[in-house]
């Protein structure tokens, strides 16, 4: 690994109390949402920041939900850890995505939207698959961060930039970011979670999202569906009609079902 990459992984600050609390609530099976609301409550910025969320017009409640017992019964546990994990990001970095040309807006704008793909789509093939799927969904390209600290400290950002225009897939994208700095941005996430000791399920699904088909059996279903998230929303849009050409080739190559898919995105659009 790069050593300058890999020291900004190692300086990252451990994640807080709060988060910790959750992460341990949703990996015990013996744990219930009763204790997640108790954690949540004593957190006013993560619990202002669910009750946003769960108004937004991307999750598609039909009601105003203004109590959070009710926004996590919605959402799930999984959810609940993904929104938890998504608030890390600007606490643990500095974003400046200025070599990816996205601001750190939209950048969040993108982990919310590839998230509420996640949770309308597995809502409807199995709700199991968020507990992997959503927490993923929300934190996959974290790396790119680290990346783009890395290309603007190195001086290599314009030369990147440039690359970047004659590109317009997640893949390609992965091979310049390892033809500019040795690692893909996906490997760097990977590198950040297992730093932060969080499930290595969730870290291997997001390293394997370019490559589903060499993913381990049993995580092989997250990693075709997070391949698809990924290719149909990131830093070169949003379900444009070319990302959805090609997610329809995907879908295929992977055997999910596309109506569930196509209703899920009616769900995100609308």
């Amino acid at each position: 690994m790069n050593d300058a990459i890999y020291k900004s992984i190692k300086s990252l600050p451990p994640l807080d109390e709060t988060i910790m609390k959750i992460q341990q609530i949703c990996s015990s099976e013996d744990s219930d949402i009763a204790e997640l609301i108790s954690v949540i409550h004593q957190d006013p910025m993560l619990t202002a920041n669910i009750l946003r969320s769960a108004n937004s017009p991307l999750y598609g409640f039909s009601r105003e939900i203004a109590d959070i017992n009710r926004a996590v019964a919605l959402f799930g546990m999984a959810t609940i850890r993904g929104f938890a994990l998504a608030g890390t990001i600007s606490k643990s970095f500095k974003i400046n995505l200025e070599p990816y040309g996205i601001s750190s807006a939209k950048f969040m704008d993108l982990a919310i939207l590839q998230n509420a793909l996640a949770f309308h789509w597995c809502s409807k093939i199995n709700r199991e698959l968020l507990n992997i799927i959503s927490p993923a969904s929300f934190m996959m390209d974290i790396g790119k961060i680290i990346i783009a600290k890395e290309l603007i400290d190195s001086k290599k950002s314009t030369k990147f930039k440039d690359k970047l225009q004659n590109i317009s897939t997640t893949n390609e994208l992965s091979k310049l970011e390892i033809d500019m700095v040795g690692i893909s941005s996906q490997m760097v996430t990977a590198q950040i979670f297992k730093n932060w000791n969080l499930e290595p399920e969730i870290a291997e699904v997001i390293k394997y999202s370019l490559n589903p088909i060499d993913a381990p059996e049993n995580l092989k279903k997250h990693c075709y569906i997070l391949s698809v998230i990924s290719n149909s929303i990131n830093v070169f849009g949003t379900l444009l009609p070319d990302q959805i050409n090609s997610t329809i080739e995907l879908l295929k190559l992977y055997n999910l079902d596309a109506q569930l898919f196509f209703s899920a995105i009616e769900k995100v659009q609308h």
